[in-house]
């Protein structure tokens, strides 16, 4: 018996001769957080698009609760919501009148229709601006009512294509925390982001790069990964004035296999024979005086930064 929710095996997408999502295999457990993260035409929306039954796997399979997502797809169809990366409802209907039309979507009407609306104005906060027309919101409150529109049915998996795109860090906040309520009531998610803060909130992640997942875990197990901190190798924090002149001084030391800006200071992959002195002494010879270093484990950016360039290394070696 598995707790999996959404499974796929194999899965792959072609387009004539060009092939957009590549034998793509993980499994997302109920109740959880998925994130999906890679570069922008890696395969992110494709995959999403084959899970909800808008586009037909060439190869390969995907379960949604246990239902196959070809041969099922009217059931599927009842269970997920999708959030699409684009806003796609009707700018010209009101807050209120977007989600009446989507309940009648989905079947519902007379009282459980109004109740259901309600109970998700309510949720998502959208009382100010029930009879505003959806054209007029800002991003982070269309977002919101994309949001409560996909889950007029009350649907089990909810699949949001980058919901907080262009939307603004207090209304990202408030987003996410919506989508720990909805995992914390059972619900599984599946979002792609291009953010990396969001990819750590996430209970587990997948990166995908020019259409195959790269890696899939838990956010802690990966950055354990070997090759994303080597043996002999360590990563430093070093804050100091000047942080640029700085970067372009440790990038030119032996040993330095990578240095770049982080805020006001820098992170740095080095062998770990380097002394702090000499990286003292190497910024004082370009008048940093004063620093401060400190050892740190990876990001999530870490490990998706060291296994694209894997990946590209591979791929050009196989060329």
């Amino acid at each position: 018996m598995t707790d999996a929710m959404i499974e796929c095996d194999a899965l792959t997408k072609r387009f004539g001769t060009f092939t957009a999502v590549d034998h793509v295999s993980f499994s997302v457990s109920k109740g959880s957080i998925f994130g999906f993260l890679g570069p922008n035409g890696s395969g992110k929306s494709t995959v999403i698009r084959m899970l909800c039954g808008i586009l037909e796997p060439t190869e390969g399979t995907a379960r949604i609760g246990g239902r196959d997502v070809v041969r099922e797809g009217d059931a599927i169809k009842e269970m997920i919501g999708y959030m699409s990366q684009k806003f796609s409802l009707y700018d010209e209907l009101t807050a209120n009148e977007n989600l009446t039309f989507s309940g009648k979507l989905y079947g519902l009407s007379g009282r459980a229709l109004a109740q259901r609306r309600d109970e998700l104005i309510a949720i998502t906060h959208l009382e100010p601006y029930v009879d505003r027309r959806a054209g007029l919101l800002s991003g982070g409150w269309r977002q919101r009512l994309a949001m409560a529109c996909a889950l007029m049915h009350k649907p089990t998996v909810l699949f949001l294509d980058e919901p907080t795109a262009g939307i603004d860090p207090v209304a990202r906040r408030e987003l996410w925390d919506l989508l720990f309520a909805f995992a914390g009531q059972g619900m599984t998610l599946f979002v792609t982001t291009h953010y990396m803060d969001e990819a750590e909130r996430c209970s587990h992640v997948g990166y995908i790069y020019m259409s195959r997942l790269i890696v899939s875990g838990e956010p802690d197990d990966l950055k354990q990964l070997p090759e994303v901190t080597p043996p002999g190798m360590c990563r430093l924090d070093v804050t100091c004035d000047h942080v640029t002149t700085a970067l372009q001084a440790v990038r030119d030391m032996p040993g330095v296999q990578s240095a770049t800006v982080f805020g006001q200071s820098m992170h740095l992959l080095v062998d770990d024979k380097i002394s702090r002195a000499a990286l003292e002494s190497k910024l004082r010879e370009v008048g940093i005086v004063h620093s401060e270093i400190h050892q740190i484990g990876p990001s999530l950016e870490d490990v998706f930064v060291t296994l694209t360039r894997h990946a590209a290394g591979n791929n050009r070696k196989a060329a």
